[in-house]
C-alpha cells in the first residue's frame, strides 16, 4: 500500500451513531478514514459508501500506517486495536478530541449543551439553517427527521453545530464561539460523584476555555444555569426565559394536544408568533434557545419563522411511532427524572388515558435518583416498569425494577412490573391497552423497539 493510501484516522467501533457521525464528517472534509466494528450496520455501510475502509471484527492488523486512533469511553483497554495503538505510540484520540479537531476547521462553532434537550436543540438549529439554505455542517447524537441524517460537513460551511455531551466530563475540552446551556441538573452520578456541584465545575472549565468575545446563552429559569449569569469574562451573556425577565422570552403560550405556539419577544418588543408541532414546555425552551441564537447571528424573523412548524422533533424525542386502533404510541429517550417530568407534562392536559412504559437505564442512575424517579409519574394513569437496561452496571438487589414498581405502587400510582425482554413485555402489555390511550415509552435502552412490537400486535 502506498503511504498516500493510508488512513488519517482509524475509528474503533465505527458503527456507533456518534463515531460514525465523526467519521462521516472527516470523510466529507477530505480525510482518509478506516474503522472496525463487531458487526455490519447501517452506519458501517454509510461510512463505507463515503470511502471508508471498514473491517468487521477487532484486530490489530486492521490498523494500516500511523493513523490517529479514535475511541469512545466504551472502548476497553484490552481491545486488540487499542492495545496495538498504545504499544506503537500511535496518537489515540477520545471522540471528544476528534470533535474538537473538527470544530476548529470552521469559522463559527456553535455548541448546544445542558443536561437535557441538547440533541433537540442542535437538531432544530441544524434543521432551520438547512431550510434557510445556509449550508451548515453538524454532528448530532440523533437522526433529524425529514433530513434523515445526524451529521454533515462541507468545507465551505460557515457554521458548525455540535451537541456537546457532558456525561463524561469531556465537554470541558471545547471552545465554542456560541454555546447554549439549556439547563443543568444532577445526572451521570456514576461520573459526577458530588452531583450538580461537579457538573457546574466542569461547565466552568469549558467556559474558561472560551474566548472573551464568545457568546454564552443561558436559560435563566433554570437554577443551575443562573450560576453563570453574572460571569464577568463575557460581554455577550444572552438570557432567555419564560418565567423571568430575560433578553428573549416566550409569552402567551398555548397547547393544543400535540401542538404548541407562543409569542417570541426580544426584551419588550414582539418579534412574532412561533408555531410548533411538538408539545410541552421543554420544547418551548428548546425553540426559544434557537430563536435567541438565530437573532444573535443576525437572521430576521421573516427568514426562519415558517420552518419551525416543519420540525417534528428528533428521533426518540417525543416521536410518534404508532397510531393504531386510536391508540397513539410515542417514544422518548427520557431516562432522567427531570426529562421524564418534562415529557409527561406535554400530555398533561390531553383527554386520554395516559400510559407510561418505563425502562430504567443503569442501576447506578436508578439508585442515585431513586426518590426523584418515584416522584416523576404523578400524572400517569397506568405505569408499566420493565427490567433495568443495565448498560454494563451490575445487578442491584435493592434498587431494581421490581422493587421500584412495588414502591411506586404504594404512592397510589397503578403500577405493574413487567419481567422479560422487549418482545415478551410487548405481549404482556398489549392486551391491557384500550382504544383512546396515549402510550409513552420512556428510556435510553432497547425500549425504543417496544412501540413497533405493540403496533404489530395491535395490527393483527
Amino acid at each position: 500500500m502506498n503511504n498516500n493510501d493510508y488512513p488519517d484516522f482509524h475509528f474503533i467501533a465505527i458503527g456507533g451513531v456518534g463515531q460514525s457521525a465523526l467519521a462521516k464528517i472527516l470523510l466529507c472534509l477530505g480525510y482518509k478514514v478506516s474503522g472496525s466494528d463487531i458487526q455490519e450496520s447501517k452506519y458501517t455501510k454509510l461510512t463505507s459508501s463515503l470511502g471508508a475502509k471498514i473491517y468487521i471484527g477487532h484486530d490489530k492488523n486492521n490498523i494500516k500506517g500511523n493513523p490517529k486512533i479514535v475511541i469512545s469511553s466504551a472502548i476497553k483497554e484490552n481491545n486488540p486495536e487499542l492495545k496495538y495503538a498504545r504499544e506503537n505510540n500511535l496518537d489515540v484520540m477520545h471522540r471528544s478530541d476528534c470533535l474538537k479537531f473538527i470544530s476548529q476547521r470552521f469559522p463559527i462553532f456553535i455548541g448546544l449543551s445542558g443536561t437535557h434537550g441538547k440533541t433537540t436543540t442542535s437538531g432544530l438549529l441544524s434543521f432551520i439553517l438547512e431550510r434557510m439554505e445556509k449550508n451548515p455542517s453538524y454532528a448530532i447524537g440523533g437522526i433529524i427527521p425529514k433530513l434523515n441524517i445526524n451529521a454533515k460537513a462541507d468545507k465551505n460551511s460557515k457554521y458548525f453545530i455540535a451537541e456537546l455531551d457532558e456525561s463524561d466530563g469531556t465537554i470541558q475540552k471545547y471552545s465554542p464561539n456560541l454555546v447554549v446551556i439549556n439547563n443543568l441538573e444532577e445526572d451521570h452520578l456514576d461520573y459526577y460523584k458530588n452531583g450538580l456541584a461537579d457538573i457546574i465545575s466542569t461547565f466552568e472549565k469549558m467556559i474558561n476555555n472560551m474566548d472573551k468575545t464568545s457568546a454564552l446563552f443561558l436559560n435563566i429559569d433554570n437554577e443551575g444555569c443562573n450560576i453563570f449569569k453574572n460571569q464577568t469574562k463575557f460581554k455577550n451573556i444572552i438570557t432567555y426565559a419564560i418565567e423571568n425577565n430575560a433578553d428573549y422570552s416566550a409569552k402567551n403560550i398555548t397547547f393544543d394536544e400535540l401542538n404548541s405556539s407562543f409569542d417570541f419577544y426580544k426584551e419588550d418588543k414582539l418579534i412574532g408568533k412561533i408555531n410548533l408541532i411538538v408539545p410541552g414546555v421543554h420544547n418551548i425552551y428548546n425553540a426559544l434557545a434557537i430563536l435567541a441564537v438565530l437573532d444573535t447571528l443576525g437572521f430576521k424573523y421573516s427568514e426562519y419563522y415558517k420552518y419551525f412548524p416543519e420540525f417534528s422533533g428528533m428521533g426518540r424525542r417525543f416521536q410518534l411511532v404508532a397510531d393504531v386502533n386510536d391508540i397513539k404510541i410515542i417514544d422518548d429517550y427520557a431516562h432522567h427524572p427531570q426529562e421524564i417530568k418534562s415529557t409527561l407534562s406535554a400530555i398533561k392536559d390531553i383527554k386520554r388515558r395516559k400510559i407510561a412504559i418505563f425502562q430504567p437505564h443503569r442501576y447506578t442512575r436508578l439508585k442515585g435518583l431513586w426518590e426523584e424517579f418515584l416522584n416523576s409519574f404523578d400524572i400517569i394513569d397506568k405505569l408499566f416498569v420493565l427490567d433495568v437496561f443495565s448498560a454494563g452496571d451490575n445487578f442491584d438487589n435493592e434498587y431494581n425494577s421490581k422493587n421500584f414498581a412495588a414502591e411506586i405502587s404504594k404512592r397510589g400510582i397503578d403500577t405493574e412490573y413487567i419481567e422479560g425482554d422487549i418482545k415478551e413485555a410487548a405481549k404482556k402489555i398489549t392486551p391491557k391497552l384500550k382504544k383512546g390511550d396515549i402510550v409513552l415509552t420512556l428510556g435510553a435502552g432497547d425500549i425504543t423497539k417496544i412501540g413497533g412490537e405493540i403496533n404489530d400486535l395491535l395490527s393483527k
